[in-house]
């Protein structure tokens, strides 16, 4: 996922980006409230990290960057957390193996929150000084970090309880009620050219969103909305598998190493299947859309389709200008819904799923990494990795634009990732 870098200078005054903080810092929290200590303290794989881990390094973020340099006499909590919670910075010094965060049983979960309190309280008092705009643009830069770590609190927590045999929910199961079928597949014409991609100097936007540049495109189609489970079911009976010719060539080798079948989450008894969410397990919706599939699997979907996945640059030009409307995280959902939306333009193009593109994940012309640390941590991912736009239900709409550029591996299937079909020729 996109991390800390760079930003414009802020948009916000000291007192009204304390708002900001207040309501983003007490997200989190309610977003780790249904987590017992035992649960918090879990990390089920490598790539995920505990929800204690979490909640922490997002306040080593304000004290390490901001609270510790910024404001005079503040105390540090406990100076072994430089150390102990920093993820990768290099230029602040040692830290931990990523795989070792499930091992910290100290400092327990109350003694995190304690930590979380005393940085809570000071930085109320430095934004109530109205620091100077780079401070300001620090503590942005801080809360959208955050907003990050709280999509991944809830994708690696699925990923524990997945990994349990009692399977425990995070949330308790929806209401009961009849869902929705699917809008009908559609195919929205984009007649291409010289378009601006990338973010502009106003507002907030990490450094690898960033310059703004001219691309030329190709006239195009996008796919109305995602791809669902009812069609993602039909390439698996297909054979979409067991089928090499659909693969990349190192998608087919791991799925011939893993084993794939389906995706992640999905379970198959008899012939139901079923797909295990925050809200516990429960029979597959035909309708809602496909989630849980690596950039391989999009890839092999799209190409089983007679279509392709589509460039990052053809995702933007059709999200630009769009209001930042859809099912994300102040829903509260805490799952995909299948679209319903029949007016034949791109549906779902923020909020549900993250959706892949077959862009790999490269620098603009141009670009130019913040210096010191907080400028450490995207070009230096800019390898083996492909982008995903648009946001999911867990992402917050105050963190989520159209020039937004998110990243993972092309093996990953542990986030909320799915598919939105494009074509050149229709």
């Amino acid at each position: 996922m996109s991390t800390i870098t760079s930003a414009t200078m802020p948009v916000h005054s000291g007192a009204t980006l304390l708002q900001r903080f207040q309501q983003v810092r007490s997200t989190t929290l309610r977003l780790a409230d249904p987590l017992s200590a035992e649960d918090a303290m879990v990390q089920s794989m490598s790539d995920a990290s505990p929800a204690k881990w979490h909640l922490a390094h997002t306040t080593w973020f304000f004290e390490t960057f901001i609270l510790s340099e910024q404001l005079a006499g503040y105390h540090i909590f406990n100076p072994e957390y430089r150390v102990l919670f920093n993820s990768y910075y290099k230029a602040v010094g040692s830290h931990p193996a990523r795989q070792q965060r499930g091992t910290f049983s100290r400092p327990s979960l109350s003694n995190v929150l304690r930590y979380r309190e005393h940085v809570n309280e000071a930085m109320d008092r430095l934004l109530l000084q109205e620091p100077s705009p780079g401070t300001l643009t620090l503590v942005e830069l801080g809360l959208h970090h955050e907003q990050q770590h709280q999509e991944l609190l809830l994708t690696d927590i699925l990923h524990a309880f997945w990994t349990q045999p009692l399977r425990p929910a995070y949330a308790p199961p929806a209401e009961a009620a009849a869902s929705p079928a699917a809008a009908p597949l559609r195919w929205s014409a984009h007649p291409g050219g010289q378009v601006e991609t990338g973010a502009g100097d106003a507002g907030f936007a990490f450094d690898n969103e960033r310059p703004r540049h001219a691309t030329l495109l190709s006239p195009f189609h996008l796919a109305s909305r995602l791809a669902t489970n009812a069609e993602y079911l039909q390439f698996i009976y297909d054979r979409g598998y067991e089928r090499p010719e659909l693969w990349l060539s190192d998608g087919w080798d791991t799925v011939c190493r893993e084993g794939w079948r389906a995706p992640i989450y999905w379970e198959k008894d008899g012939d139901q299947w079923s797909e295990f969410s925050l809200r516990g397990m429960n029979p597959l919706n035909p309708a809602a859309p496909v989630s849980h599939v690596s950039y391989y699997e999009a890839d092999a979907f799209a190409r089983w389709s007679g279509a392709r996945l589509p460039l990052e640059t053809e995702w933007e030009h059709a999200a630009a200008g769009r209001s930042i409307v859809g099912n994300l995280l102040e829903s509260w959902s805490l799952g995909a819904c299948p679209s319903t939306a029949n007016t034949g333009e791109e549906d779902q193009l923020f909020g549900d799923l993250w959706e892949w593109t077959a862009s790999a994940y490269l620098a603009y012309p141009g670009f130019r990494p913040a210096p010191g640390a907080v400028g450490e941590y995207n070009g230096k991912f800019m390898c083996n990795q492909f982008v995903l736009r648009g946001g999911s239900f867990a992402t917050s709409a105050s963190h989520i634009r159209a020039t937004y550029r998110n990243f993972f591996p092309p093996h990953v299937r542990w986030q909320f990732m799915g598919i939105r079909l494009a074509s050149y020729e229709r």
